[in-house]
């Protein structure tokens, strides 16, 4: 979709660019024309990703560390465009689920996607210019997994929060979305799902009968964060092959 896109003289920020989808979002906005920053708490990856695409800025730092956050983050602004994309997944029995895994899980789903969506939503404010916001969330958000806790709940609290974010910031003209992908084949994606047995269960149940490929979101993020999607906020945009309807 890049290629249909411009985003020519608009800046963005991407979290959780160092791998999967947020390098991939980070790349093609990149290449179509947006002065791109990404931010990963991996130094390795983000050198890497400078390699394969030097127009990119890079901010290394941990999303749970608000006060770095709010230093580094409002001097790389302001920005107009914004994918909140960093996240752990702490898979754990409800029963095992520890204190440690359910704070980390909180403050990058949840508490990092607010503090840096207020840190740049104010800065377009200041800035007195519309922007879009994506929020990518899970298809987990919806519905019940094993094991999954803790991750389907703090996404459930992400989907709510922009909805939120759309009510407040709309009148700003400020857009916010979510993309709520099913299981993305991702590198990391590939290892966790390469059992048959285990991704067939999850398969027999997607009308479209396979997982969405890194592209799929990509390219729903790019619509959501363009002007053809000039109408849409408030919205979670399913990229799941109609998982919920089975």
């Amino acid at each position: 979709m890049e290629a249909d896109l411009s985003f020519r003289g608009r800046r963005a920020l991407v979290t959780g660019a160092g791998k999967g989808i947020g390098r991939a979002v980070a790349v093609a906005l990149s290449r179509a024309g947006a002065g791109v920053t990404a931010l990963s708490r991996t130094a390795a990856d983000l050198e890497s990703l400078k390699r394969e695409c030097p127009g990119i800025e890079t901010l290394c730092l941990d999303l749970a560390d608000w006060e770095a956050v709010e230093a580094a983050v409002g001097a790389a602004g302001p920005f107009e465009l914004l994918v909140n994309n960093a996240a752990v997944a702490e898979l754990q029995p409800f029963l095992e689920v520890t204190r440690s895994a359910l704070q980390r899980s909180l403050d990058v789903n949840f508490g990092a996607v607010l503090h840096i969506s207020q840190i740049v939503a104010r800065q377009m404010i200041a800035q007195g210019v519309p922007g879009a916001i994506v929020n990518v969330s899970s298809q987990a958000s919806k519905r019940a997994l094993r094991d999954h806790a803790v991750y389907c709940s703090t996404k459930s609290a992400l989907d709510m929060l922009s909805k939120v974010m759309a009510m407040e910031l709309g009148p700003h003209k400020i857009r916010v979305n979510t993309v709520n992908p099913t299981v993305v084949m991702t590198d990391m994606g590939r290892i966790n799902w390469s059992d048959p047995q285990k991704s067939a269960a999850m398969i027999n149940r997607i009308p479209l009968g396979k997982f969405a490929e890194v592209d799929d979101v990509v390219n729903s993020i790019l619509f959501l964060l363009s002007d053809k999607s000039a109408m849409t906020t408030g919205s979670s945009l399913m990229i799941d092959g109609g998982f919920l309807v089975s």
